[in-house]
C-alpha cells in the first residue's frame, strides 16, 4: 500500500490571492499529519506564487513524518534546499507561464544540468527524487544520474476522458514503473490524482507514495482537511478489486 504525501501548495495559493495570512499552508501540514498523511510536498517556486521561503522554514521544523521539498533545478535552488534540508529533493521542471506543472522533467535532453543540480544535493547528503514523464529515455537517463526516486507524472492518465483512454496511460504508467523498479529505484506517482481515479494507480505494483494536493484542498473547501485526508487515505488502502 502506498504512502500519502499531501502537497499543500493549494492552501497557500488562497492566502496569496489575498495577500494576507490565512489560510496558513503550515497549519494544513499538521492537520494532514493528525488525519493519517505520511509526508508533506511543497514546491517553491522561483516566482513565489504560492508557497513562500517562510513556509518551507517553518515546514521543516514542524512537519513530524516526511517534507519533500519541489524545486526547479537550479543554482539558487538547490543553496535553499542545502540550507532547509528536506527529506527528499525533488527535480520538477518550472515555467513562469504555466498554471500547474505541466510535464515532466525532460532529463534526457538536459542532462548536464540536472546532474550538476543532482551532484550538488548528494554533495549535501539530500537524496534526490525526479518528477519524470513515464517514458524510458528519462528512466534511463534518471539511472544514469544515481538518483533514489522516480516519481512518474500521471496528468495523461488523470486527464483521459474514455475508458479506452484510461485504461492505455495506466499500462503506459505500470510499464514505466516496472522498469523503475528494476532499476533499483523507489517509485513514486502524482499529479492530477483525485477521489474519482486514485485507486488504479495506488494499486500499481510496486508504487511507494502518491503526492497529492489539488484533489485534497479541493475537498477540504468542502469536508474539512482532516477528512479531505483520511478519504484519500482510505481509497489508497483500501482492498483493491
Amino acid at each position: 500500500m502506498p504512502a500519502l504525501h499531501v502537497n499543500v501548495d493549494h492552501v497557500a495559493t488562497v492566502r496569496q490571492a489575498r495577500r494576507t495570512t490565512a489560510p496558513d499552508p503550515v497549519h494544513a501540514a499538521v492537520l494532514a499529519e493528525l488525519a493519517g498523511a505520511d509526508g508533506i510536498t511543497v514546491h517553491l517556486r522561483e516566482d513565489r506564487r504560492h508557497i513562500q521561503d517562510r513556509d518551507v522554514r517553518l515546514l521543516r521544523e514542524t512537519v513530524q513524518t516526511r517534507l519533500n521539498l519541489e524545486m526547479a533545478p537550479t543554482a539558487a535552488m538547490c543553496e535553499i534546499a542545502v540550507a532547509l534540508g528536506p527529506d527528499v529533493a525533488m527535480l520538477v521542471p518550472e515555467k513562469r507561464e504555466e498554471i500547474t506543472t505541466e510535464g515532466g522533467l525532460d532529463v534526457y535532453a538536459h542532462k548536464d544540468s540536472v546532474r550538476e543540480a543532482v551532484a550538488r544535493l548528494h554533495d549535501a547528503g539530500l537524496p534526490v527524487s525526479l518528477f519524470l514523464d513515464p517514458e524510458m529515455k528519462q528512466i534511463d537517463a534518471a539511472l544514469e544520474l544515481g538518483v533514489e526516486t522516480v516519481e512518474l507524472h500521471t496528468g495523461k492518465y488523470a486527464d483521459a476522458t474514455t475508458e479506452e483512454e484510461r485504461r492505455l496511460e495506466l499500462d503506459i504508467l505500470m510499464t514505466a514503473g516496472a522498469r523503475v523498479r528494476d532499476e533499483g529505484m523507489q517509485l513514486n506517482a502524482g499529479h492530477g490524482l483525485n477521489y474519482h481515479n486514485v485507486r488504479p494507480v495506488a494499486a500499481i505494483p510496486g508504487v511507494r507514495e502518491l503526492h497529492i494536493g489539488h484533489g485534497i484542498v479541493g475537498r477540504a473547501v468542502l469536508v474539512g482537511f482532516e477528512r479531505a485526508v483520511r478519504e484519500m487515505k482510505d481509497l489508497m488502502t483500501g482492498p483493491f478489486g
